[in-house]
């Protein structure tokens, strides 16, 4: 029998009889059924939130504080069920789906450490000016289906830490985890506070429109986020949207071959290449490209593809089958196109699975799809170049600006050019590192406003400014 899971709306477990079927990307088969909710239903939790609200932001921080202890207290005591819930949904093996569920631990207990101090803006002989944050109200939040309990934590945390109720809608791809996990935290918060609902395509955009609901927090595509963020638009809700992006990384002449090689293949590969901030252009300066191409050519061949769940897997399938579709139609192009291919590019439809073998092209032009779309899957375009300005000019030359990263012996010398690069991170020498205290943010089209950090948890505030004249009226 297929287990049903249930939507948490007001501190309870709820379904409204309707249901969603969730399939294991790498088998193809039905793991599970969650309920399709409509107008109804996102009524009922918007009610509950803005109720709750009226309460909860009069709580202390420390209060709060003491809630998300517990929270990550139980993330922790069940870590291991939810991550082979999470590698069954979402395809990952079993050590990345541990490391997600292991960064929900991480990241429950370092966000709430972060502050928002009132600050004194006027101390004179004729008034006393202070600044404070006030929560926004309800918080919409969507998450999108490649880091799906992380990405939830990263909303939830900071949103109800500021003061600030939330609805939370998962991926209906992936939201099994993430509604077991909103069972296992019922209890924690008070009813209303935290509301976990699931539906198909319809549910995002009634979510965005709803007039109670104050501020959209939404991570996925720069395509949806512009559907977003004109939908929030109509009655001026506040917005955050952790976007799309194409990252370059600059691997300079200097660079070890033989320390760089296994590294950039992990920048671009990690979670079968589904991540925001993977590497998706890989630039490599002339002197080394031979060496290096070869190196991570060969290396891909060695990397197993397969099930998840399966011991020695690197690398699952991709999550869905739109997007398996939209991966191999880039392979199609490249092959059609006459692209030379260092690894992959041939797949078996007759096995069940979303699966897309570890692909790497050899120096395709600028303009090819390969390169100027962001792929989300396992395909690694290889380019050569032969001057800084130059890579620097090339890497620039996108609609997206989220990160990028530097490879190089020289790491002093690199943040000159990761100065000139036009993305909210970069690294030098590594990828994908994000921490609690430091905003993450694109440029471009690949965001508006933050997401961790102060800079994050602001997102959720409206500034306050109460000013007391010295002389009595």
């Amino acid at each position: 029998m297929t287990t049903q899971y249930k939507n948490l709306i007001n501190g309870e477990l709820v379904d409204n009889g309707k249901w969603i079927d969730v399939v294991n990307p790498a088998t193809e088969q039905v793991i599970g059924q969650v309920p399709d909710c409509g107008q109804a239903d996102l009524d009922k939790a918007v009610a509950a939130a803005r109720a709750a609200f009226q309460t909860w932001k009069k709580t202390s921080v420390e209060e709060r504080r003491a809630l998300f202890a517990k929270m990550a207290d139980v993330i922790k005591a069940n870590s291991d069920e939810l991550m082979r819930l999470l590698t069954s949904e979402q395809g990952k093996p079993h050590m990345q789906a541990g490391s997600e569920i292991a960064g929900c631990v991480g990241m429950t207990r370092a966000l709430p450490m972060l502050n928002l101090e009132e600050k004194i803006t006027e101390d004179s002989d004729k008034r006393l000016s202070r600044t404070r944050r006030v929560p926004v109200g309800v918080v919409g939040g969507i998450v999108p289906w490649n880091f799906p309990v992380l990405m939830a934590i990263q909303k939830i945390v900071p949103a109800l830490l500021s003061g600030c109720t939330m609805v939370l809608k998962p991926s209906p791809f992936t939201p099994l985890a993430t509604l077991r996990l909103a069972e296992l935290v019922a209890g924690v918060f008070p009813p209303g506070v935290l509301n976990i609902i699931t539906g198909g395509d319809a549910l995002g955009p009634l979510l965005t429109s709803h007039p109670d609901i104050d501020k959209i927090t939404f991570t996925g595509s720069t395509a949806t986020g512009k559907r977003v963020m004109e939908s929030a638009s109509k009655d001026l809700k506040r917005i955050t949207l952790e976007l799309g992006g194409n990252d370059a990384a600059i691997v300079l002449p200097d660079a070890d071959v033989s320390k760089v090689a296994e590294k950039l293949f992990w920048a671009s590969f990690y979670n079968a290449g589904q991540v925001c901030i993977a590497a998706k252009r890989i630039y490599i300066h002339e002197d080394i490209y031979d060496e290096l191409s070869g190196a991570i050519a060969a290396y891909a061949k060695v990397v197993k593809v397969g099930d998840g769940a399966e011991q020695g897997t690197a690398i699952g399938p991709i999550q869905n089958k739109p997007q398996y579709k939209r991966v191999l139609e880039l392979i199609q192009d490249a092959k059609d196109k006459g692209y030379k291919f260092l690894a992959g590019g041939d797949h078996d439809p007759s096995i069940p699975g979303y699966f897309v073998p570890v692909t790497v092209l050899d120096n395709p032009p600028e303009d090819a799809r390969i390169v100027a779309e962001e792929q989300f899957g396992p395909v690694m375009p290889l380019m050569k170049f032969s001057t800084i300005n130059e890579v620097i000019s090339r890497a620039n030359a996108s609609d997206y600006g989220l990160a990028g990263s530097i490879w190089t012996s020289n790491p002093e010398a690199a943040v000159e050019v990761a100065e000139q690069l036009e993305t909210g991170t970069v690294w030098i020498n590594e990828s994908m590192h994000l921490a609690p205290n430091a905003p993450f943010a694109g440029h471009k089209q690949s965001g508006f406003g933050a997401e961790l950090g102060e800079e994050g948890l602001l997102e959720f505030t409206y500034p306050q400014v109460i000013t007391i004249a010295r002389e009595a009226a």
